[in-house]
């Protein structure tokens, strides 16, 4: 069990932005008056008028209110003592991963949800119109309308009154009073509630305290993390030449995501980091909204200074590697960049992490550095759902050493590997290495060169068919990148970036990078096994079957 004890009130000590820990300011998190209970229930407002359902249907933006921010960055509380905010939903085609097209559930048109921020005091003014009856641009393979609803954690209401559902044109209106800080979520309540979460129907609400927060940062950002539940549409249909995902029902009811991811996409802050400075002052607010299963959340380098669980600055910890979230948890987490380069944000329960919850905070890292934590962004994918699938488990699991096109690492590039070798010989090799490595030749010239064998890595002839699918398609539509050489740290000409370092002499062994060890894949290519120098590690832990 998680005790979570009240800090003890400190006394106000001024804050700069961009300060050390030590001199972050704090003062009560309530802002109320000295000796005063913040949380007297007789001094919180539950009085709300009841809501309103009407056939008005709303054509316009699908999200609105001065509040509300579309992506990572949070902007300044909007000093509005009322919040009016509008929050459509409707059904889309939206990309949750390279090449896959996942038939999508919104608030505000998008995944996860416009970020809601308020303080405590403020009157929030909600209004709803259920469009997922509205045609949407292209063939149209999203889910049929249906009912949908609101349901804020942030608010003290009748559920029965506020959250009820409502049909495809109708509108909602009600209004609540934020009376608690926190990070909170908000999602469908319509049943079952399970699969419109897993469809995308999510969001995070901030409520700064009334005094607002005990310390003054230089960045804020939001970081939501879901899970996606996908299996090929059983009726093949495509969207934009992509084939199209739907939800799968069976792995929702066993907890078993096919992502699980940062705002709504694999890589999401892999793609576009998180913008900070050496120096500065970092406040994420966190969210986690499962469906089903818990984050363990962690920026790499970096120590959290202050924690506030679920958001509120009177649930303090000091001095944490990681904050552990269950499904709708939230935390408020700050930190200093202690110097310049690439932070990376994690899911510490790696098997999250290889499924795509993983971002990075960029601080000035010089240009050319690899953060080796992190899964290098994909660029083209294909179309065939095998290949889609191998190509994000290739990029989790396997890019700490090598890469397809993209130059040698600590093993070759993986490019024309369908070239050199036919399809059984790749397939028996990745079935059964160590037998490979008695009997073949060629298993054995690799491993003279690599030193270190492959292990048995388990895969399932469908895990196999399915590399062997990416290996093509990347042999036929990839171009090798050129690598431009780099100056070592003694100012001698190092090797090209991403090239493999030099051979061993022969009875030596080339010693792996930090803890990892180099693991011949077909053609000469390597996987890492064991350790935790980096996300080389988690492909070890994490990424081998």
């Amino acid at each position: 069990m998680l005790l979570l004890a009240c800090r003890p009130s400190e006394p106000p000590v001024a804050a700069t932005a961009g300060a050390a820990p030590a001199a972050a300011a704090a003062v009560p998190a309530s802002g109320g008056a000295a000796g005063g209970d913040p949380y007297d229930a007789a001094k919180m407002d539950f009085k709300t008028p009841p809501a309103t359902v009407s056939s008005e249907r709303h054509s316009g933006p699908f999200a609105a209110g001065s509040s509300l921010n579309p992506g990572p960055l949070v902007k300044p509380l909007d000093p509005a003592p009322v919040k009016e905010i509008r929050l459509d939903t409707t059904h889309k085609i939206i990309e949750i991963a390279p090449g896959v097209k996942f038939s999508g559930w919104t608030f505000g048109d998008q995944v996860p949800g416009p970020v809601v921020r308020v303080r405590v005091g403020d009157r929030v003014k909600f209004t709803m119109t259920n469009r997922s009856d509205e045609p949407v641009p292209g063939v149209r393979v999203t889910a049929a309308p249906m009912m949908h609803s609101m349901d804020f954690h942030s608010a003290m209401v009748a559920p029965n009154d506020k959250y009820r559902s409502i049909a495809p044109g109708q509108t909602i209106s009600f209004e609540f009073t934020a009376n608690y800080p926190g990070v909170f979520m908000y999602h469908c309540g319509t049943p079952m509630v399970l699969e419109h979460i897993a469809s995308g129907m999510y969001g995070m609400m901030v409520v700064e305290p009334r005094g607002g927060y005990p310390t003054k940062v230089d960045r804020e950002y939001a970081v939501v993390q879901s899970e996606f539940y996908t299996k090929p549409d059983p009726e093949k249909r495509k969207v934009d030449g992509q084939p199209l995902y739907v939800l799968d029902g069976a792995r929702v009811r066993s907890k078993a995501p096919t992502y699980t991811v940062f705002n709504g996409r694999y890589n999401s802050m892999v793609e576009k980091p998180l913008e900070a400075k050496p120096g500065e002052r970092v406040r994420l607010f966190v969210m986690n909204v499962g469906p089903s299963n818990t984050s363990s959340f962690h920026v790499v380098g970096t120590i959290f200074d202050r924690v506030w669980i679920d958001g509120n600055p009177d649930n303090q910890f000091r001095g944490m590697q990681t904050v552990l979230l269950g499904s709708s948890q939230g935390a408020v987490v700050e930190f200093v960049i202690p110097e310049a380069g690439n932070y990376v944000m994690v899911d510490h329960h790696f098997a999250n992490a290889s499924q795509g919850a993983i971002g990075i905070i960029a601080a000035g890292a010089p240009p050319g550095g690899d953060p080796e934590h992190h899964n290098i962004p994909a660029t083209a994918a294909p179309t065939d759902p095998l290949a889609v699938q191998a190509k994000l488990d290739f990029e989790s699991k396997c890019l700490a050493c090598h890469t397809i096109a993209g130059g040698d690492k600590l093993g070759p590039d993986l490019h024309g590997v369908t070239k050199r070798h036919d399809d059984a010989w790749l397939a028996r090799w990745l079935k059964s290495p160590e037998q490979m490595l008695q009997t073949d030749a060629t298993a054995k010239a690799l491993l003279d060169k690599w030193k270190i064998p492959m292990p048995n890595q388990g895969l399932s002839d469908q895990d196999i068919k399915a590399y062997l699918a990416y290996f093509k398609w990347a042999d036929q539509n990839l171009q090798p990148r050129a690598a431009a050489p780099a100056q070592g740290a003694s100012g001698a000409a190092a090797p090209p970036a991403g090239m493999a370092p030099p051979t061993a002499a022969p009875g030596t062994t080339v010693p792996p990078s930090r803890t990892q060890s180099a693991t011949p894949m077909p053609g000469g290519a390597t996987g890492a096994t064991g350790g935790m120098g980096g996300m080389g590690g988690m492909g070890g832990m994490a990424g081998h079957k």
